[in-house]
């Protein structure tokens, strides 16, 4: 029975110690693993019992990212109603992760190679299909590709949370601005 508490109570930490980390480096993302323990409540030598260093802590709250992605874009239920709708539902249901997103969206070594997480690969599908359907519907402009829709929703998604996170754009506004900047640019307008 101890043995069953104490893998839970591992199981807590960790995930204690990368929220705190997620929430730490989005705030500043060249933190050392020393700011990163600190902030999670631990001694740096536990914060290396978890974590080799800072790439393997990267690659967790990668996994992390992914996870809460995912989860979003379930909740979204992005094959239902108008494109746009659920365009506005993923925005919504993303605003949660978007910090960590931010963070993740600027760490460039973990899109190169051949050590890409494929969990990225399953969201670029499942959101490049939604702005698909979006232009089967005739929703959205045909001109621009579902792949460049979506590398444009990942990167309004980072900027407004750092613009956010400064203090320069109020919180409230989040979903307002990025929905309304992409889908001002992405629906289809009627020929003159």
């Amino acid at each position: 029975m101890s043995h069953v508490r104490y893998g839970c109570l591992m199981a807590l930490d960790r995930d204690h110690v990368l929220r705190s980390a997620a929430a730490l480096l989005t705030r500043k993302s060249t933190a050392t693993m020393d700011e990163v323990a600190k902030a999670a409540g631990i001694s740096r030598a536990t914060l290396h019992r978890h974590f080799a260093g800072r790439d393997a802590l990267v690659r967790a709250l990668e996994s992390l990212g992914i996870e809460e992605c995912e989860s979003a874009l379930d909740a979204a239920r992005l094959d239902e109603g108008p494109a746009c709708d659920a365009v506005r539902r993923l925005v919504r249901e993303l605003e949660p992760a978007a910090g960590l997103l931010a963070f993740l969206y600027g760490e460039y070594q973990l899109f190169e190679g051949e050590s890409q997480n494929e969990g990225w690969a399953r969201l670029d599908a499942r959101i490049a299909a939604l702005f698909r359907r979006g232009q089967e519907s005739g929703e959205f402009r045909i001109d621009l590709t579902p792949a460049w829709l979506t590398e444009a929703l990942y990167g309004l998604i980072a900027s407004a949370a750092w613009a956010v996170l400064d203090g320069r754009v109020a919180g409230k506004d989040f979903q307002f601005m990025i929905v309304e900047l992409l889908l001002g640019g992405a629906l289809r307008r009627e020929e003159p």
